[in-house]
C-alpha cells in the first residue's frame, strides 16, 4: 500500500515531506492539494516526492495519486512558533588573523548542516549570524575559511515550554473511549484541565471523520464502526503543540495498542556499546567469532543489550562508509559467523542492536560512481549541486553538468543519499528488511538527515517483523522530541551528557543533572519517551581522559540512578582513554570494572531505580560537587546522593533511611542532623527511604 502513512502535525514554517510508502521506482506518483485554508498560498508540486511548507495554520488536505488508487493525507498546522536568534563570535576568538579571514561559513540544524549555505557577517569587532529558530538550545558552528577552524556556539531562544500528552483507551460497551492525559509545561500557567486537544482519525482508515465524538480531553469511538484496527491521533495544545500520542483501537474486539511506547525491554535494559575493530584488543583481530568468546565478560558487565558500530563493507575502521549495504565486512567474518554471535547473544538473553546507516553511503559504492558517471538510473540516488555551492564534494561530468554531491559537514567522502528519488526509498527499506529480522534493534546513524516521514515508515515496518523492536536515534547535538512522534523509542539524552561533561569541568554544580532532566521535559518529550544515558561514546572523548577517574565513578553512577536507559562505552569500565583505542584487557583497570558490575547489579535489583520517577528532595552538601535526589514507584523509594570530588563529601539526607548502602551492601554510618541525617558519600549512595 502506498498510502503515506499516518495524520501529519506542524507549525507554519516548517516544511512536511509528502512521499508514496513502499514507492515502486517504475511506477508514477502525483501529489495534489485537495484543500487548504482561505488565507494560504501555498501549493505542492506533482512529483513522487514533494514537500508542502503550510504558511498560515489550520488544516491541510493532500491526495496521492498511485498505482493502488488515491491516498489522502491531512496535515494540521499550528502557528509558526519562531523567534529571532542571533549567534555571534568575536573575532578575536579566531586563530587565523583577520586580515586573512575571507568568509565565516555558519552550520547548524537550521540549515541541515551544509557547508555554504549560510554566512556569518562582520559587525564592528565580531562575526554575526541571525536566523528564526524555534525556542529552545540551538548549536552553530563557525567555520573559517574552507575549514581550517572551526568554533561551536550555543544560543537559547526564550519561548514558552511544550505540553505533553498521553493516551489511555478503555472498551464500554459499544464505544472505545479515549482518555487524554494532557500536562502544560512547568513555564506555564496553564491548568491541565484547561489544555486544549485536537484529535483526529488516522487517514487511512475507511471512517468519516465525524464518527468520532470528541468532548474536551476524551474521544468515543463506536466499535461497530470498525471492521480494522484504527488509529486515533492527538495533541495538546498550549502556546505550542505537543507530540503527538496515539492508540490503535481494534476491529471490532477489545484490543488496543498504543504505537508510541518503547518495547517493554528497553526500559530496563543496559546497553554496551562496541566499536567493533578495537575489542579484542591491540593484537587480536576482532572479528565475529571474538566478540562471541567475549560473550561471558560482557554477561559479566550485568550487560543485556549489545549495540555494534557498523559491521557491513567499508573501507573504513568505523565502519560508517558502507560500500554494501548487503555484505557484511569480510575481515569480521561471515554472514554465518555474525548470525551465530547473534544466536549466541539471545541464547544469554542479550539483546543485540545494529547500527544502521542510511543518511549517506561511501564515495566508492557503486551506486555514487554511477551517479558521478551521469548514468540515468542513478543520477538521481545523490543530491548534486552546481559546483560553485560550497557544500559538495565531486564532479559528475565536465562543462554544464558539472556537478558535486551534496553531504553534511566537511564529510566529503559520504555523499548524502538523495529521500527525494522513490529508488533510494525502495533501497533503503530493502535494506531495512534484510537486517531487522536477525536483530532486536538498530541504531540510526545520522537520524537527523533522514526524513521524519520515512523513520514513520520504518518503524511500521520493523514493527510488523517484530513488535518488540527497537528503534534509537542519534540526532545531536539537539534534542528533538518530534523524532519521538512515531519514529523512534530511544534517544540520545544530550541534556544530562552535557551536564555530565560540565560538573567534570568544574563549569557546573553537580545539581545541575537535576535541571538536565528538567530541560528534557521542557522541551517536549513524552513521560513513555526514554532517555539514554551514557558519559562518553566512540564520537566523544572518554570521560576518564579529560576530567580524572572520580569525576567518572560520579559519572557512571549518574548512568545507572537517574531515570533513563544505561549506557556503557566499552572500554569505559576498563579505564581506557583512548575513545576508539584497542581495548586494554589485561592492564585495564579491574577496580573501575567492578564498580560498573555493581551499580549495573544495583540498578537491576532495585524497581525504584529502573523505572522509578525523579524526586528532588531537601539535601543539604559541603561541595557543590554532590547531588542528591529520590527515585520512587508505587512500592519503594530510595534516595541517591553523588559525588564528583576527591575523598568524600556530606550529605544531607532527609530523615528515615534504611541501614544498608544498597550499592555495596556496606552498613550505613548516618549522623542525625536538624531535619535529616548526614552521610558521607564517595561517589555514589543509594538507600531506601523508610518514612
Amino acid at each position: 500500500m502506498h498510502h503515506p502513512g499516518p495524520p501529519r502535525f506542524t507549525t507554519v514554517g516548517d516544511a512536511v515531506e509528502l512521499a508514496p510508502r513502499d514507492p515502486d521506482p517504475n511506477e508514477s506518483y502525483e501529489w495534489t492539494l485537495l484543500d487548504a485554508p482561505a488565507e494560504s498560498d501555498t501549493t505542492v508540486g506533482d512529483g513522487a516526492v514533494e514537500y508542502l511548507r503550510p504558511d498560515v495554520p489550520g488544516v491541510y488536505r493532500v491526495e496521492l495519486a498511485a498505482p493502488d488508487g488515491t491516498h489522502q493525507l491531512t496535515v494540521r498546522t499550528f502557528p509558526d512558533e519562531r523567534e529571532p536568534a542571533r549567534f555571534e563570535i568575536p573575532v578575536e576568538d579566531f586563530e587565523t588573523p583577520a586580515e586573512e579571514i575571507d568568509r565565516v561559513g555558519v552550520i547548524g540544524l537550521f540549515n541541515d548542516h551544509l557547508w555554504g549555505r549560510d554566512e556569518a557577517v562582520r559587525e564592528g569587532d565580531r562575526y554575526v549570524f541571525e536566523a528564526q529558530l524555534e525556542p529552545g538550545v540551538h548549536n552553530s558552528t563557525f567555520i573559517v575559511n574552507d575549514g581550517e577552524e572551526h568554533h561551536h556556539r550555543e544560543f537559547t531562544v526564550e519561548g514558552p515550554g511544550r505540553p505533553r500528552i498521553s493516551l489511555d483507551a478503555v472498551r464500554d460497551g459499544d464505544v472505545f473511549r479515549i482518555e487524554a492525559n494532557a500536562r502544560p509545561p512547568a513555564d506555564s500557567s496553564t491548568e491541565a484541565s484547561a489544555l486544549d486537544v485536537v484529535f483526529c482519525l488516522d487517514d487511512r482508515a475507511d471512517l468519516e471523520e465525524s464518527v468520532l465524538e470528541v468532548d474536551g480531553q476524551t474521544a468515543k469511538l463506536p466499535a461497530s464502526a470498525i471492521d480494522e484496527p484504527v488509529g486515533v491521533h492527538a495533541v495538546a495544545l498550549d502556546q505550542r503543540h505537543s507530540v503527538r500520542d496515539t492508540v490503535v483501537v481494534g476491529d471490532g474486539g477489545d484490543t488496543i495498542a498504543h504505537p508510541n511506547e518503547p518495547p517493554a525491554w528497553v526500559e530496563t535494559a543496559t546497553i554496551y556499546e562496541i566499536y567493533v575493530r578495537a575489542f579484542a584488543g591491540e593484537r587480536v583481530q576482532t572479528t565475529f567469532s571474538a566478540l562471541e568468546r567475549r560473550l561471558p565478560y560482557i554477561e559479566s558487565l550485568g550487560v543485556d543489550t549489545v549495540w555494534l558500530t557498523p559491521i557491513l563493507a567499508s573501507p573504513t575502521e568505523h565502519g560508517y562508509h558502507i560500500t554494501d549495504f548487503f555484505e557484511v565486512a569480510t575481515d569480521l567474518g561471515t554472514r554465518e559467523e555474525f548470525e551465530s554471535f547473534v544466536a549466541a547473544c539471545h541464547e544469554r538473553d542479550i539483546k543485540v542492536v545494529f547500527d544502521l546507516v542510511i543518511n549517506h553511503a561511501d564515495h566508492e559504492h557503486p551506486a555514487f560512481a554511477q551517479s558521478a558517471a551521469g548514468v540515468p538510473e542513478f543520477r538521481d540516488w545523490f543530491v548534486w549541486n552546481d559546483r560553485a555551492e560550497p557544500d559538495a564534494d565531486r564532479s559528475r561530468g565536465p562543462g554544464p553538468d558539472d556537478m558535486r554531491a551534496q553531504r553534511y559537514f566537511n564529510w566529503s567522502n559520504i555523499p548524502n543519499f538523495n529521500y527525494g528519488e522513490p529508488a533510494v526509498r525502495s533501497f533503503l527499506l530493502d535494506v531495512v528488511e534484510e537486517w531487522a529480522p536477525l536483530v532486536d534493534g538498530f541504531r540510526c546513524d545520522v537520524a537527523w538527515g533522514v526524513p521524519h516521514g520515512f523513520w514513520k515508515e520504518v518503524r511500521e515496518r520493523v514493527h510488523e517483523i517484530d513488535p518488540e523492536f527497537l528503534l534509537l536515534d542519534e540526532t545531536v547535538p539537539v534534542h528533538d522530541p518530534d523524532y519521538h512522534d512515531l519514529e523512534f523509542d530511544l534517544h540520545y539524552g544530550t541534556e544530562v551528557y552535557s551536564a555530565l561533561r560540565q560538573i567534570g569541568s568544574g563549569d557546573a554544580p553537580a545539581g545541575a543533572l537535576l535541571d538536565a532532566v528538567a530541560d528534557a521535559e521542557r522541551a517536549g518529550f513524552p513521560d513513555q519517551a526514554l532517555q539514554m544515558r551514557y558519559v562518553e561514546n566512540h564520537d566523544e572523548e572518554r570521560y576518564l581522559a579529560e576530567y580524572g577517574r572520580d569525576s567518572l565513578r560520579g559519572a557512571v553512577a549518574a548512568t545507572f540512578t537517574m531515570p533513563g536507559v544505561p549506557m556503557i562505552y566499552a572500554g569505559q569500565e576498563r579505564g581506557m582513554t583512548d575513545s576508539r583505542g584497542p581495548i586494554e584487557w589485561q592492564s585495564g583497570d579491574t577496580g573501575l570494572t567492578n564498580v560498573h558490575r555493581r551499580l549495573s547489579k544495583t540498578r537491576s535489583e532495585t524497581p525504584a531505580l529502573e523505572s522509578g520517577t525523579l524526586e528532588r528532595i531537601e539535601y543539604h552538601t559541603d561541595t557543590e560537587q554532590a547531588v542528591a535526589f529520590g527515585r520512587a514507584t508505587d512500592d519503594q523509594r530510595v534516595f541517591v546522593a553523588l559525588h564528583f570530588g576527591p575523598g568524600t563529601a556530606t550529605v544531607r539526607l532527609p530523615e528515615g533511611i534504611g541501614s544498608t548502602e544498597l550499592v555495596t551492601g556496606a552498613p550505613i554510618e548516618a549522623t542525625p542532623r536538624d531535619d535529616g541525617v548526614a552521610v558521607s558519600v564517595a561517589d555514589v549512595l543509594v538507600v531506601e527511604a523508610t518514612d
